[in-house]
């Protein structure tokens, strides 16, 4: 895999009852947060009151030792740079302690000395963090993204997130553009995306300054997600169709439809739901395979083409003196590929998406519509092409 989301963790605390449905009880504390902790006086959690116009070098330290081990790896990075779902979805979720999100927060008013939302009632169970609507906040966030940029601006291997499911379109907006700009005073310009999950929906992303956007359920991109066709990079994650889900027909469906599939991993199931084995592993591996596939590919010319396979899910392009075509039989048997565009023979190449075993296939001839026959049993993907003369 070549690809994590560097997660960001607003408050303080995380309360796992926000996420009943896991059967989790107790609490995460998170440190260390971007701004020093220097008083005078005690935040709602006993200790020391923020000051956030003083960064906290031991946060931007282990942001990009992090950026840098991934790096080394070969693996992608989406910086996050504001977390929302505490503050958008699950501050008043919990039974019997509504607003933990918000109490925790740096940005309300008892927990820093800077004057942040002053003139909120001290019993409010939420605050506007991620809006416009605070000047002090405002310049408070711009400071804190550009020390984000100064610390991994120069790494390669670099995307940024604006906020894991929340905000609001036009602050959304803003911090796209907060980056950017200053991102055109540095060497390196990188990717910027927006994850909205109930925030923004997709058609509201697309008209965005943004780069790339993570569709969700809510916009229609289940288990079966259509054809992706948006001018924009569509970065698909389990985290915002299922929370924690997904499966081998769903990682084949995804990429062949032009998505980037990505596996919110629960490792070990110490913070939310079951370990990472055995419920998991066969959709890592399946993800595996696909990423090692997309490696011999020429992406950057492949398009969604369903009508181009009887089942529907296709990515091709049949152009140049290449052209080639990957498909997914998710009842595996026949399946029909209109090969009428192209001349000459056409390699073939099965894949068992169960195993990743790769099963050399009887070549085809171009110029018109072809039937081929799976070599096993169960579903099957199917890479044709031709090679260079």
């Amino acid at each position: 895999h070549n690809f994590i989301r560097l997660w960001a963790w607003d408050s303080t605390v995380w309360h796992t009852r926000a996420n009943g449905r896991w059967g989790k009880d107790f609490v995460h504390y998170a440190a260390p947060q971007p701004w020093l902790r220097t008083g005078p006086g005690t935040a709602l959690d006993g200790k020391p009151t923020f000051d956030l116009t003083r960064p906290n070098p031991v946060y931007f330290e282990r942001l990009r030792e992090r950026v840098g081990a991934a790096g080394e790896r070969r693996i992608y990075v989406s910086v996050m740079l504001f977390e929302g779902w505490g503050m958008m979805h699950a501050n008043l979720r919990t039974p019997d302690d509504k607003g933990w999100a918000w109490r925790a927060h740096p940005f309300h008013p008892a927990n820093n000395v800077n004057g942040t939302f002053a003139k909120l009632p001290a019993d409010a169970l939420t605050g506007p963090v991620h809006t416009l609507d605070d000047p002090v906040t405002k310049a408070l966030q711009a400071d804190y993204i550009r020390r984000v940029v100064d610390t991994v601006n120069d790494l390669d291997n670099v995307l940024y997130e604006v906020i894991n499911e929340g905000g609001e379109p036009a602050w959304d907006r803003w911090v796209v553009e907060t980056v950017r700009e200053y991102e055109r005073t540095k060497p390196k310009q990188h990717p910027i995306g927006i994850t909205g999950h109930g925030a923004e929906n997709v058609a509201s992303m697309l008209s965005s300054p943004a780069d790339w956007i993570s569709p969700g359920r809510r916009d229609g991109y289940g288990d079966d997600p259509p054809a992706w066709d948006g001018p924009k990079v569509s970065l698909l994650d389990t985290d915002h169709v299922w929370g924690i889900g997904g499966n081998v027909p769903w990682a084949w469906k995804a990429f062949l439809r032009g998505h980037n599939p990505l596996f919110m991993d629960p490792y070990d199931g110490r913070v939310l739901a079951d370990s990472f084995e055995p419920k998991f592993a066969s959709l890592c591996r399946a993800l595996g395979d696909a990423r090692r596939l997309a490696g011999r590919l020429d992406l950057a010319r492949m398009t969604p083409r369903g009508k181009l396979c009887s089942t529907g899910y296709c990515l091709a392009d049949m152009t140049g003196d290449r052209p080639a075509c990957v498909a997914y039989l998710p009842k595996g048997g026949k399946a029909t590929l209109d090969l009428s565009g192209v001349e000459g023979t056409m390699a073939v190449e099965w894949i068992d998406p169960d195993t990743g075993e790769m099963v050399p296939g009887q070549p085809v001839a171009g110029g018109a519509q072809r039937e081929l026959s799976a070599p096993f049993g169960g579903h099957a993907v199917v890479y044709v092409r031709r090679e260079r003369d």
